[in-house]
């Protein structure tokens, strides 16, 4: 029997000492991102890739340089939210994603199809490959917060953003439903297993504001978000109203005239925990 060497790279004793090999994969060398944040929730539906957009295009509004990795490789939606096409540009480096009006850098698999409409029938290593590829291939440059857009549930591409890429902070996106929470509860313990921090949740879909009286009414019921919140350790973000206005922004690729004064305290609130 060998004795420990006290080097975890030469020592082939299974010790206690032994720290797990890291699975993280090397950022393009074009690359300098200082904040990681994953939006994530337990199933779809619930607006997850419009609360990424909103959360990109407010940090850009305060001075922040960001940028939109959308890692729901079968369900793409981000170009679409900001009208960008097929024009990503690639050399010896890597690739060069497309930037929106206001210089919010985007890679998706949409703008890679020649035809955005095309369905991505691929199996679960290849999407979670591709994934992995947008954090190593893609020359991101100068960035102080990329989103990454996550796929609904807890399957194969959230356990590859959580453990190739240096997710350094998650915010879930929750609706009123219980069986939405219920759902939303099991991202929130994958996120802890994976030791990614737990920026706050953000509830869509809340409640609505009657255009005459200006009551809000809870279509989906009254929100059990605050006891939910207090029961998973979470930080209320926003709790979003339904809109019509932002509905018509995304369908139209305007998202970057979007407007909303709860989003803008949540991203005061995520600057903030970040940058302590």
């Amino acid at each position: 029997m060998s004795e420990c060497t006290h080097n975890c790279e030469t020592c082939s004793e299974n010790c206690a000492d032994r720290k797990p090999e890291s699975l993280l994969a090397a950022p393009n060398p074009l690359s300098n991102v200082k904040n990681i944040i994953a939006v994530m929730s337990g199933k779809g539906g619930v607006g997850k890739s419009t609360v990424t957009t909103m959360l990109a295009v407010m940090m850009q509004r305060m001075g922040y340089k960001c940028a939109i990795l959308d890692a729901d490789i079968t369900g793409p939606s981000i170009p679409k939210a900001f009208n960008l096409k097929s024009d990503v540009m690639g050399g010896e480096d890597g690739l060069l994603p497309p930037q929106t009006e206001t210089g919010i850098k985007v890679m998706s698999v949409n703008l890679l199809l020649p035809d955005e409409t095309a369905p991505v029938v691929w199996r679960g290593p290849v999407i979670g490959g591709t994934v992995k590829q947008f954090w190593t291939d893609v020359c991101w440059g100068e960035v102080d917060y990329l989103f990454v857009d996550m796929p609904p549930g807890t399957g194969d591409v959230p356990l590859t953003v959580f453990q190739s890429i240096p997710v350094n902070g998650a915010v879930v996106v929750t609706s009123p439903q219980d069986l939405v929470t219920l759902i939303v509860k099991k991202a929130v313990t994958m996120a802890k297993m994976m030791n990614v921090p737990l920026l706050g949740v953000v509830e869509n879909y809340s409640y609505a504001v009657c255009p005459h009286c200006g009551e809000k009414h809870a279509i989906f019921g009254e929100s059990k978000l605050g006891e939910a919140a207090k029961e998973m350790g979470l930080n209320i973000l926003a709790q979003l109203p339904i809109d019509p206005a932002i509905a018509k922004l995304l369908d139209e690729g305007k998202m970057e005239q979007v407007q909303s004064a709860e989003m803008e305290k949540a991203v005061k609130t995520i600057a903030e925990v970040c940058g302590k």
